[in-house]
């Protein structure tokens, strides 16, 4: 039996705002409200990235690859604040892709360094652009010295 359409709500994870229901006092927990705000902004990751087969991860591997050639995939994993197995599978997927390739390192030969492929940087070149103009369309909600302050206050709670 086939199931009547039904409307659908904000996206899957989003925490959009319902008129007419409480929400107790969520707004007074910081983690709540960076959560709705972490939300937000990857959605206009996703606006930017429509089509392309890339998560935020990915795309934070692919730029810091690109701005640190030779890097190692421990080095990836510290940066991506994940196991080095999880950096090792963000690398084969690079790879996998022709984005980026694998360099034995010529200090140490049991070591692999990751450099960006030509298709590489010009893909990291496209999607910059698409996610430069997105995130600062999301970011225009706020005054230019507002994002400077807001950035600066993150990093802070980041440590």
């Amino acid at each position: 039996m086939k199931h009547p359409a039904r409307a659908r709500g904000p996206r899957p994870g989003s925490i959009a705002r319902v008129e007419g229901l409480s929400y107790g006092d969520l707004d007074e927990h910081l983690g709540y409200v960076l959560r709705r705000a972490q939300l937000a902004g990857f959605e206009a990751f996703q606006r930017a990235t429509a089509g392309i087969d890339i998560t935020p991860a990915r795309y934070t591997a692919l730029t810091i690859v690109g701005a640190n050639p030779g890097l190692t995939q421990s080095a990836l994993g510290a940066a991506l604040g994940t196991a080095r197995s999880g950096a090792m599978m963000v690398a084969n997927w690079l790879e996998k892709r022709g984005l980026a390739e694998r360099r034995s390192l010529p200090e140490d030969a049991r070591a692999w360094g990751l450099h960006l492929t030509a298709r590489g940087v010009t893909q990291l070149r496209k999607l910059n652009r698409r996610v430069r103009a997105k995130d600062a369309a999301f970011a225009a909600r706020l005054a230019p010295p507002e994002q400077a302050t807001l950035k600066k206050l993150l990093d802070k709670l980041a440590g």
